[in-house]
């Protein structure tokens, strides 16, 4: 009998591989994606369109309301998304305050709901340098307090949490994914800006492994 578990999908590179590792492994897989008021909304477009080709289940939950509490991101307010590699330190005005923590509570309690007992999630080591939220010792906290927060026990896996998006990219390949299924750009334009440290560091990925990015640039 295949095991239940969540996935919090944004839409992009990182949870698409996710997501497609969780379902190659044989899990019963519930998709979760979050509108938190993020200027790149079309990342949850192309998650549903995903979603329902796999015939994922999958909510879409509207927490945007939370950013009147939150303030100061370029990701959510009024304030240009700098441009850039990802681990500048231009790039740090990126960080919505607290928002995997929120993101993985959420996520556990879908989970506790469905009888499923991992969360799967996204964090790589690319993301170590700029978001507090993605390094091992978050992972490793969040991973404790979450098995004992309910009287069912809730794992936080992150299958790439020591690799790079190169590394990401290389196993997504080795699967066959299209990754013209997935959003990356932080600005939500009609193609990809190309300039953005989400952008670059794609980009970079795919150079990295020989390969060409099947999505158009500004």
């Amino acid at each position: 009998m295949s095991e239940k578990v969540v996935v919090i999908y944004s839409g992009g590179m990182d949870s698409y591989t996710v997501l497609n590792k969780a379902l190659k492994q044989g899990h019963e897989v519930y998709a979760l994606s979050f509108n938190y008021g993020q200027r790149h909304v079309k990342e949850l477009e192309v998650a549903k369109e995903v979603c329902d080709d796999l015939n994922v289940p999958h909510k879409i939950v509207d927490i945007s309301a939370i950013n009147q509490l939150l303030a100061g991101s370029s990701l959510t307010d009024d304030i240009e998304v700098p441009e850039g590699h990802y681990e500048e330190e231009s790039m740090k005005s990126t960080i919505v305050p607290n928002r995997n923590m929120i993101l993985l509570s959420l996520a556990v309690g879908y989970a506790v709901s469905l009888k499923a007992n991992k969360v799967f999630y996204g964090a790589h080591s690319g993301d170590h340098a700029i978001y507090p939220d993605c390094r091992p010792e978050f992972v490793k906290k969040m991973d404790d307090v979450c098995r004992i927060a309910n009287y069912d026990e809730v794992e936080i896996v992150c299958p790439y949490l020591n690799n790079s998006k190169i590394d990401i990219l290389t196993d997504g390949l080795k699967m066959g994914l299209d990754y013209s299924q997935t959003w990356t750009c932080y600005n939500g334009r009609e193609k990809a800006c190309g300039k953005c440290g989400a952008c670059q560091e794609r980009l970079e990925a795919f150079e990295l492994n020989q390969a060409t990015d099947p999505l158009s640039y500004e």
